[in-house]
């Protein structure tokens, strides 16, 4: 089930295991001087790493707003005028945090989406600054919010996706951020997955989704009272991207609304960046990487975005950024080639935040591989960036990981990129390894700093992240390669080749391997021990799915119109027998050899809890060795601090028993909801 990750923090749902072990402080010395490690990093250190982050710029370029921990460690909004020492929270959350957040149009408010205890019904809330008042926009029970969108032509109103009517469906909302008035203002024909306004803020495309073939199609209408014809049509499997992700597809209006910018494949094996004239459909491609898609990088609406900069008075597009290994700019206007030769380094990848309402100004975040982003105002006449937050002291004093883009050749040839983590200080030679496979499945890893694979790099494990086939980001044949290929087929053995090119190549100890992911990534742990036995060491799965029929049955509602997809790209183990008990770990317990780690949250929408009941329950029966943590405030993964912290220890500990790394000791955190089961 698709991942979602926060970059700088630990992941919301690790795609590898993080931990912490019960040795003793004087073993734990004695591990660090025999094996050349540097110091052994305290695992709270990593919470506190990047310090603030996600910065934003108010639309009149006179306030910024970031998120920062409250004084209980809570991620809250917060302000500050620009030039001053004004800092203050803004919110008031005191539990998982809030992570995703947008300024209203004029700037009087803050708005931001957030669910109870992981149930993923996310609620839009809004805090009016003039005043500190929070208020919930959308207090209806099982609903939810999503498709948020602001636009400087409506100032004091949103526009919202909500299932109000159908829990299957979004329409779109128009809501007065003032009085909290609500007002339909597009209707869901049944197959919308993803809504456009145009720059006047009136819905005049959208993205669909069919419910039989999984075709998709981009619709746009004229205006609101037009009726909608069909400008392109992507026949399953065509579009480059995973279908029912529309926000990829369709980018952004043209200023004239004339024309929409697209991301598409129906030309080329990977996406083109296109400019579509609405009322001929004549196409002009404006760039193209043969090796990767665009990038795409999530927003607040939980929906992937191109990375495309447009200007802020014409609307033309300025630049536009691929990510094979590293993302990397294509600039298309040459008034930007001096910025982007300056602010850019051999060290970074950059990426452009917000632009000051002169265009003096940019908000540029740096993504590191060794270290949290950094975030600047960048000045372009003086030709100077200004750090924004102080770096975190804890960087200078401990030693951090390189990550390295790796590419390999699986079994039948193909190449297969990832990326490798290695441990400093000691040999890369013969290390206890840790494969993490993504969830998804059809997302991809990217390069840049993960706290949790940082903490396993300085237990001595070597990291090990694999864009196996299926994965997004790499063009249209890459992801249907995975088409049909789940637990038995080449996903999994690419994740399997991929362990024997780090034994080959003397990374990794062929003894010392284990394999641990989240949501799809936990499914390819249990498919790993149970189809490859002898592979690996261990294994830690959190919320994976162990019985793929069952986890079809219990699909969320609004995940409704995309069933069809999963079973076109995965088989019909609802149905077909035969199949899920081929792809299913649940029946093939009898082969697991390695010890196993489960965690799963109680309220996960996506991979119900019943999912690794039932492997647990078919484990014990056998005598298999398995731990089960339940935590009763997750969904799918963890956003507590507590409730990630003693995962992180119960992992280490695993590790540390399994694998031979080294560990801090293990103790109790207080407001964890952990339970053993």
């Amino acid at each position: 089930m698709r991942e979602h990750k926060s970059r700088s923090r630990f992941r919301i749902f690790p795609a590898i295991a993080l931990g912490i072990g019960l040795f003793l402080s004087a073993f734990v010395g004695l591990q660090a001087e025999k094996s050349g490690l540097p110091e052994l990093i305290p695992r709270e250190a990593f919470f506190n790493l990047a310090g603030a982050g996600n910065p934003r710029l108010s639309p009149d370029g006179k306030l910024l707003s970031y998120i920062k921990g409250s004084d209980r460690g809570v991620p809250n909004i917060w302000v500050r005028t620009i030039g001053q020492n004004d800092d203050r929270m803004v919110t008031s959350d005191a539990k998982a945090g809030i992570f995703q957040y947008r300024w209203s149009a004029d700037g009087r408010f803050l708005l931001y989406l957030k669910d109870r205890e992981g149930d993923e019904n996310f609620h839009l809330f809004g805090v009016e600054l003039k005043t500190g008042l929070e208020r919930d926009y959308t207090p209806f029970s099982g609903l939810k919010a999503q498709n948020l969108l602001v636009s400087p032509d409506a100032p004091g109103e949103v526009l919202i996706g909500l299932n109000i009517r159908d829990r299957t469906l979004f329409d779109m909302c128009r809501v007065n951020l003032d009085s909290g008035a609500l007002e339909l203002d597009t209707a869901n024909p049944g197959d919308v997955r993803w809504w456009l306004p145009d720059r006047r803020f009136q819905i005049r495309a959208a993205v669909s989704i069919d419910g039989k073939d999984s075709h998709q199609e981009l619709r746009i209408r004229d205006g609101r009272d037009k009726p909608w014809r069909v400008l392109i049509d992507w026949p399953f499997g065509e579009s480059g991207v995973i279908e029912g992700y529309g926000s990829q597809l369709a980018i952004a209006f043209s200023r004239d609304g004339k024309s929409i910018y697209v991301q598409s494949a129906l030309r080329a094996d990977t996406t083109q960046f296109l400019k579509v004239n609405i009322a001929t459909g004549r196409e002009e491609l404006i760039a193209h990487d043969p090796k990767s898609n665009l990038w795409n990088v999530m927003d607040i609406t939980l929906y992937d975005f191109a990375q495309v900069l447009f200007h802020p008075e014409t609307g033309n597009p300025q630049a536009v950024a691929f990510d094979y290994l590293k993302p990397e700019w294509k600039v298309l206007d040459p008034a930007l080639a001096g910025d982007f030769a300056f602010i850019q380094d051999k060290d970074s990848v950059v990426f452009i935040i917000d632009r000051g309402a002169d265009d003096k100004t940019w908000l540029v975040g740096k993504i590191y591989d060794n270290r949290p982003n950094r975030y600047f105002f960048y000045s372009r006449a003086a030709r100077k960036l200004e750090l924004l937050f102080p770096d975190s002291p804890l960087l200078d004093k401990y030693a951090f990981a390189r990550v390295t883009p790796i590419v390999f050749k699986a079994r039948d040839g193909v190449e297969i990129p990832g990326y490798l983590t290695l441990p400093p200080g000691v040999p890369a030679k013969n290390l206890p390894m840790i494969l993490a496979p993504h969830g998804g499945p059809w997302a991809r890893d990217e390069w840049g700093f993960d706290a949790g694979n940082q903490l396993l790099a300085n237990r001595g494990y070597a990291v090990l992240q694999v864009n196996f086939r299926g994965s997004d980001g790499y063009g249209r044949t890459f992801m249907n390669a995975g088409n049909g290929q789940w637990g038995v087929g080449v996903m999994q053995n690419d994740l399997t080749d991929a362990v024997n090119w780090a034994v080959a190549q003397g990374y990794a100890d062929p003894k010392r391997v284990g394999i641990s992911g989240g949501s799809y990534g936990g499914y390819a742990v249990l498919a790993g021990l149970t189809f490859t036995p002898g592979l690996y060491a261990c294994g830690i799965d959190m919320c994976g799915l162990a019985n793929v029929k069952t986890a079809f049955e219990s699909m969320p509602p609004f995940w409704q119109l995309i069933k069809r997809r999963w079973i076109m790209r995965v088989g019909d183990a609802e149905h077909d027998e035969v199949l899920n008990r081929k792809i299913s770990p649940v029946f093939h317990v009898d082969a697991i050899r390695a010890p196993l780690l489960i965690a799963h949250g109680l309220n996960d929408p996506r991979v119900k809890i019943a999912e690794s009941e039932q492997i647990v329950n078919a484990m014990r029966k056998r005598s298999v060795p398995v731990i089960f943590v339940v935590y009763p405030d997750e969904g799918h993964g963890l956003g507590r601090g507590e409730n990630i912290l003693d995962f992180i220890g119960r992992t280490e500990e695993f590790l540390a028993k399994h694998l031979g790394g080294r560990a801090e000791p293990w103790k109790e955190i207080k407001g964890s909801s952990a339970q053993l089961k």
